[in-house]
């Protein structure tokens, strides 16, 4: 026997479900990344990754931000992301794992009550597990189902704030959640609305704020933007009332305890988000491949889509879903095959990830391809 059979068991039963996950070294055109606009590897940021290191901003922080690690592009930062995103306040985090886990234990009290959606991301689940309120999850993309249980959780008599929680833009299914009825519910129950932008900042609003622009600056609303997707960097920002931000540094631990993000990239993400801030031609750039994705996804696989730059294609085998993801890696297309437990049960498929690193023309090559693996 060995002190590691466990482990090797537990794996072996992963591998037998076609479960496994293996780590694939990057390769041929991304149609994987959630890189939008092309910012990760563009001479924009490598510029103002220059500029800042030669005024002398260091590499690391050196410590948290409550000890020696608050450094001076930490808080410039953070005002300009209050100002891009139009909320009272903000705060810098390591990423999105980290913010979303301090969001949902350090705000919500015990009293409370956090409602979600089922397909709300792990992170967000993890934080919840750690939070002392209590939990409950409704129907995907259901403002009714929120509603309901809003009154039920009234009608036993409980008196706690109500969280509502929610993606903006799903990752695996590339769908919208109803933002304006939940923002009009949280105004009707008194309750806060949280809504995750990883997905959405960057490449929807006027400016690339997010699907949820319109509401940014309300009491009731904590919006969280990524840097790591179409900012093209790494972070993430937690956006909302003043209050609340300085309650998450107060009670937020993933904050409290880790060395602070390095102040060269938040330099870097400052940089971005005022180069997305003129994005305009390639935001409508990204736009027409979203299109023309959902056109030819229409015609040449039979299959509908929402028509935002994550396209699932759907087809409900575990085993098959990786080996038609590894013929197209072969073939020199980089899109990657999704099973369960990230997706529900029956629902293995290509996730197809619209960025500016690929064209048109490979668009369509992959598309073709798919569909003469799929015949």
């Amino acid at each position: 026997m060995s002190i590691l059979d466990q482990h090797e068991a537990q794996l072996s039963a992963l591998e037998a479900r076609a479960r496994r996950r293996r780590l694939i070294p990057e390769g041929g055109i991304d149609f994987a990344s959630n890189d939008y606009l092309g910012l990760s590897r563009s001479g924009v940021l490598r510029e103002v990754a220059r500029a800042a290191l030669e005024r002398g901003v260091p590499t690391g922080a050196g410590g948290s931000r409550l000890l020696r690690g608050n450094h001076a592009e930490h808080e410039a930062l953070e005002a300009e992301a209050a100002a891009h995103f139009g909320s009272a306040a903000s705060l810098f985090m390591a990423n999105g794992y980290v913010a979303n886990v301090a969001i949902f234990s350090a705000l919500p009290g015990r009293r409370d009550l956090v409602i979600h959606d089922e397909y709300i991301h792990a992170s967000a689940h993890d934080g919840m597990k750690l939070g002392r309120a209590r939990t409950v999850a409704v129907r995907h993309n259901d403002a009714q189902a929120f509603e309901d249980a809003i009154r039920a959780w009234r009608g036993a008599g409980e008196t706690g704030r109500i969280w509502m929680a929610v993606e903006s833009l799903y990752s695996m299914d590339g769908d919208f959640a109803p933002l304006t009825d939940l923002a009009d519910l949280a105004d009707r129950h008194d309750a806060f609305l949280i809504v995750d932008e990883a997905h959405g900042s960057g490449v929807y609003g006027p400016a690339g704020q997010g699907l949820a622009h319109g509401l940014e600056g309300r009491e009731n609303l904590v919006s969280l933007h990524t840097c790591g997707k179409a900012f093209g960097c790494e972070g993430a920002l937690v956006s909302g009332a003043v209050i609340l931000i300085d309650t998450l540094i107060n009670h937020g631990r993933g904050f409290i305890f880790s060395t602070a993000p390095s102040p060269l990239t938040a330099a870097i993400v400052r940089g971005a988000i005022s180069h997305v801030r003129a994005a305009t031609a390639e935001r409508a750039d990204l736009r027409a491949m979203m299109q023309a994705a959902r056109d030819l996804v229409a015609t040449r696989l039979g299959r509908e889509t929402e028509g935002s730059q994550i396209v699932p294609i759907i087809l409900g085998d575990n085993a098959r879903a990786m080996d038609v993801a590894a013929a197209l890696q072969r073939q020199g297309f980089d899109i990657r095959g999704i099973r369960p437990p990230t997706v529900p049960r029956g629902t293995a498929r290509l996730r197809l990830s619209l960025t500016l690193n690929a064209d048109m023309d490979q668009l369509r090559a992959l598309i073709d391809a798919t569909a003469k693996l799929l015949d």
